[in-house]
């Protein structure tokens, strides 16, 4: 089964209407078959992105209890691994919640995300030599 990691813009844009990027990143979403993981940081980037009204904190967070994605947590090894590439990726700059992604594409195996980063996920590298394909095109 297809795997795709699920970014905080990408994420954004799926759930608020007025979002710019909205209407592409819903089609991209419904013609995706497969699963869709995301981490902790990303999961706060986006609530917090989304606004401070519990109705569309609570859409963001039905998304991920009803399925929408897995949420992985962070394992003190990947924590390690998240400061190495933040230093390494410093001058992107690389923030906490893009690193847990790319931890977790190590960790799991996984070369797609769904982002609207195009530079930094088409910059970052998985395991420092395998590119991301990323979605939407």
């Amino acid at each position: 089964m297809r795997s795709l990691l699920l970014d905080t813009g990408a994420f954004v844009a799926l759930l608020d209407k007025s979002e710019r990027n909205h209407d592409r990143c819903v089609d991209f979403f419904r013609n995706f078959q497969g699963r869709l993981f995301t981490t902790e940081p990303v999961l706060t980037e986006t609530v917090y992105l989304l606004g401070q009204f519990i109705k569309v904190q609570r859409i963001c967070i039905d998304f991920i209890l009803n399925g929408g994605a897995t949420l992985v947590p962070q394992s003190p090894e990947s924590l390690e691994r998240c400061i190495i590439l933040m230093e390494k990726y410093h001058d992107v700059p690389m923030d906490f919640a893009d690193a847990t992604l790319v931890a977790l594409a190590e960790e799991a195996d996984i070369d797609e995300v769904f982002t609207l980063d195009k530079r930094g996920f088409h910059t970052y590298r998985i395991g420092g030599r395998q590119r991301f394909h990323v979605w939407p095109e």
